[in-house]
């Protein structure tokens, strides 16, 4: 028995899942206001008191590692490297964007998850599903939501949307895509750990884990922070 923990906090939702095999035994997914750091660890709890889970019996620990939120996404991998570390397990470090576009498991248009990433641009990407196989057809990437919708409507496919995104740029996709479109409704429309969980258990059985000190978020940009010090150097080099 191959017993996977899916951990999720890279957006506006937290979500922990347990998959044993190709069972899932336990998900608990939380959209609202509270901190990641507030949430997560109670969460994750409370799913093992459900199922009686003795956390030793988990096999790999399996975390969504990045783009999105960058507190979300330090908070998900010190939850995730801290219980590794302690139980002496692996990480999988599943992409984001790929782990939102497999709650569309095996839809037959293009899938293109949309995360805000603040200042008109997207943590995205594009999916295809292939006899039960989701193929990789733009991996994730940030950009301008015109760049994506330009890409879309060249392909010239059917797509469906998901994501947090999707309510921030959904007048400029109405207004600007030429092709077929639909949204994603509400229960698989944002991140979900048992999304992570069998997306990791496929990468780990890809030979895909790492030690828990390897471990670290994909960014894919700089936080605004780092990008202030930038332009504060720059300014004081000029």
């Amino acid at each position: 028995m191959m017993n996977i923990l899916g951990i999720d906090s890279s957006g506006l939702v937290a979500s922990v899942a347990l998959q044993s095999d190709d069972k899932l035994v336990g998900e608990y997914t939380i959209h609202n206001k509270k901190t990641h750091s507030q949430t997560l660890l109670p969460m994750l709890d409370e799913v093992a008191k459900m199922i009686e889970l003795d956390l030793n019996t988990v096999d790999v620990i399996a975390v969504s590692a990045g783009p999105g939120s960058f507190t979300g996404l330090r908070i998900g991998s010190a939850t995730a490297k801290g219980l590794a570390l302690a139980l002496h397990k692996k990480i999988v470090s599943v992409p984001t964007v790929d782990a939102l576009a497999y709650n569309l498991w095996n839809s037959p248009s293009l899938v293109c998850p949309l995360m805000d990433a603040r200042r008109q641009q997207t943590y995205t990407g594009l999916y295809k599903f292939t006899d039960g196989t989701m193929d990789t057809v733009l991996p994730q990437c940030v950009v301008g939501i015109q760049e994506i919708i330009e890409k879309i409507n060249e392909m010239g496919e059917a797509v469906t949307f998901l994501g947090d995104g999707v309510p921030v740029f959904r007048e400029y996709i109405e207004e600007n895509l030429k092709v077929p479109f639909s949204f994603a409704p509400a229960h698989c429309n944002k991140q979900r750990g048992a999304s992570v969980a069998v997306l990791g258990a496929i990468l780990y059985a890809q030979g895909k884990a790492e030690d828990a000190a390897d471990h670290k978020p994909e960014y894919l940009r700089m936080s605004q922070a780092e990008r202030e010090r930038q332009e504060k150097e720059r300014d004081f080099r000029i």
